[in-house]
């Protein structure tokens, strides 16, 4: 299983390039060591070769040369170097030394191999008085590299020596700053996990970073939404228990009397009168399943395009038997197709809560009045009745859930708003409701068209 540890990539992001940086400078630090490796043994070899040119010198009209012992001792460091000279005189015969010994260009260092071993060389001349033909004389002097390499070695491990222990001790005072700095967010992730909590409270986290802050206040938005949401839910089952339970008894007392009743008009009417019950439960119901779904996140959003006209249509087809039954004149006015994106079903919905509620509240012989039309960029649905209307200071209360006007006869669940609102308003658009030129209600639906 990958772990994701902020502290681990925190880590990471600090010590890796840190070390990407050392091993840069470990690669300087080397060719640097070389270069003091090469000035330190290209001193001891002048300072070598001119300790031997300054004893040549003319003994009984020879040129004679003789080697100090401090011209080899300098190169004593402990390596077991090999040391080789050569001194010569301007003509090039031989006074003392090694013959064969390549010669470096004058006053320069060079690396040449020499009997199976690698030298480094320097060659310098040297006037000496009284030799006539024979001066300058020119000495070369070659040292092996044991010494040379030890040093830079030397030099390199305790550069790399220096870099890891920065990096180790970076490392170190990291893991401690990102222990402090996380300090807030392990308090976070304790006051969200207590035992101790049982409601959704706000929670704050003292001397949480303004980086952690954003978070705590996001995290307690989303809190606050779902304890609003909570309570909602509570409201909406205590509510709809409370509408439940009068139709469930009057439907319990309408069976018990049909039961009783041996005569058969009066169970007649009982049973039709059942039956009407158990139809306006069952609208109850559905009205409630509708609202559950049409709130947001209860279903997978839907992107469906949708003809108002065609929908508004098919809904005054399935009304007409009630508004022909109290004699309402139920009309649907329309330019031609008005498309909407989004969920379908609930948006038939909606248009059916709009004309049973415009149905349910118009007088016996009135009218109702359905009106389609697409105006600046917006899909425009409305639908006007002539019953009593909506006082202006109810109409911001109508649209919540199970209100129901004062002194109202009507019967009703106080639902069909309540979905419109929530189908609206999840679609994108907006509502609102007025009054007719005539009188009664206008409610009118804003959508994006599509």
């Amino acid at each position: 299983m990958k772990t994701n540890s902020l502290r681990l990539q925190l880590l990471a992001w600090v010590v890796l390039p840190l070390a990407g940086l050392a091993t840069i400078n470990l690669w300087t630090s080397q060719r640097n060591a070389l270069a003091t490796a090469d000035l330190v043994t290209d001193r001891m070899l002048v300072g070598s070769a001119r300790a031997i040119a300054e004893q040549v010198a003319m003994a009984d009209g020879v040129l004679d040369a003789t080697i100090p012992p401090a011209a080899i001792e300098m190169f004593d460091t402990g390596d077991r170097d090999s040391v080789y000279y050569r001194v010569e005189t301007a003509g090039g015969r031989l006074l003392t030394g090694y013959p064969d010994l390549p010669q470096a260009p004058r006053h320069a260092s060079v690396e040449a191999s020499y009997r199976d071993h690698m030298l480094r060389l320097l060659t310098l001349s040297h006037a000496v008085i009284g030799a006539g033909g024979d001066s300058p004389i020119t000495v070369t002097v070659g040292i092996t590299l044991s010494g040379h390499d030890a040093m830079v070695k030397r030099l390199w491990f305790s550069a790399f020596v220096q870099q890891l222990a920065l990096v180790a001790i970076a490392g170190v005072f990291v893991l401690l700053g990102l222990r402090r700095g996380l300090a807030p967010l392990i308090s976070l992730r304790d006051a969200v996990r207590s035992p101790s909590r049982s409601d959704l409270d706000p929670v704050d986290v003292p001397g949480a970073q303004s980086e952690i802050r954003p978070l705590i206040e996001a995290l307690n938005a989303y809190m606050e939404r779902v304890r609003a949401q909570m309570g909602a839910q509570r409201r909406f089952i205590a509510n709809a228990a409370h509408q439940l339970r009068t139709p469930l008894a009057l439907l319990s007392t309408q069976a018990s009397y049909a039961l009783r009743e041996t005569a058969t008009d009066a169970r007649q009417e009982a049973l039709v009168a059942l039956q009407a019950s158990s139809g306006k439960l069952a609208r109850l119901a559905e009205q409630l399943l509708t609202l559950s779904r049409a709130e947001p996140g209860s279903r997978r959003p839907r992107a469906d395009r949708i003809d108002l006209t065609e929908a508004a249509r098919h809904v005054l087809e399935t009304q007409a038997p009630a508004a022909i039954a109290r004699k309402i004149d139920l009309g649907l006015e329309e330019t031609g197709p008005v498309a909407v994106i989004g969920d379908g079903t609930m948006l038939r919905e909606m248009i059916v809560n709009l004309v049973d509620n415009a149905l349910r509240y118009s007088t016996a012989g009135g009218s109702v009045t359905v009106k389609l039309a697409a105006i600046d960029s917006e899909a425009v649905l409305t639908v006007a009745d002539d019953g009593p209307g909506i006082p202006a200071e109810e109409r911001d209360h109508v649209f919540e859930r199970f209100y129901r006007i004062a002194g109202s006869t009507e019967e009703g669940s106080g639902l069909g708003l309540a979905i419109v609102r929530e189908v609206v308003e999840n679609a994108g658009g907006r509502v609102t409701l007025g009054d007719g030129a005539a009188g009664g209600l206008v409610v009118e639906v804003r959508l994006p068209l599509a």
